[in-house]
């Protein structure tokens, strides 16, 4: 069977990265999801330590490996391993974060070297609660930083939404 390669999907922790690979994944994802046991517990009960992994299975029998970062920049030593050898980067943002713009920036300043290579989205998830920024303004932000990437309003939940980022993926590594 021949393989695409790998996505790595990344972004701050509650973005719905872990979510998102499941939502999408021919085969139960691997997780390396812990207990949290720092200022994360009041987000949520576990966080991912390593990576997550799982892989969808395109028409034509080819894989595509999905590799989900940690959030926790304690983590970051991950992010740089599980990018090698990847062919884009989806990078989820939290709309209801305190600080949304400044998490993308985050996440694009950290990922640069891959992002000036590869392709990138951005899919913006937990819309409707506290909603800090609109999708006008990470399009701004992005343009004022003279990076032009695709920009979706996502549930990590829904795999339809999450095959829409990585279909965007793809179309943008044919260009």
């Amino acid at each position: 069977m021949p393989m695409l390669d790998k996505i790595i999907f990344t972004g701050p922790v509650g973005a719905g990265k872990t979510t998102a690979i499941a939502a999408i994944s021919d085969a139960p994802p691997v997780s390396t999801d812990v207990r949290c046991t720092d200022d994360t517990i009041k987000m949520k009960n576990t966080t991912t330590v390593a990576m997550d992994y799982s892989y969808i299975s395109l028409d034509d029998g080819a894989r595509i490996h999905l590799y989900g970062t940690p959030g926790q920049e304690r983590f970051n030593f991950m992010w740089k391993i599980l990018a090698r050898g990847g062919i884009g980067l989806v990078l989820l943002v939290n709309r209801d974060n305190a600080d949304p713009l400044g998490n993308m920036e985050f996440y694009l300043d950290e990922f640069d070297e891959f992002a000036r290579n590869h392709a990138v989205v951005i899919g913006v998830t937990r819309s409707g609660v506290l909603d800090q920024a609109s999708i006008a303004d990470f399009q701004q932000r992005l343009y004022e930083r003279k990076q032009i990437f695709p920009v979706f309003e996502v549930d990590a939940r829904n795999s339809d939404d999450i095959k829409l980022l990585v279909q965007a993926l793809l179309a943008s590594l044919q260009h």
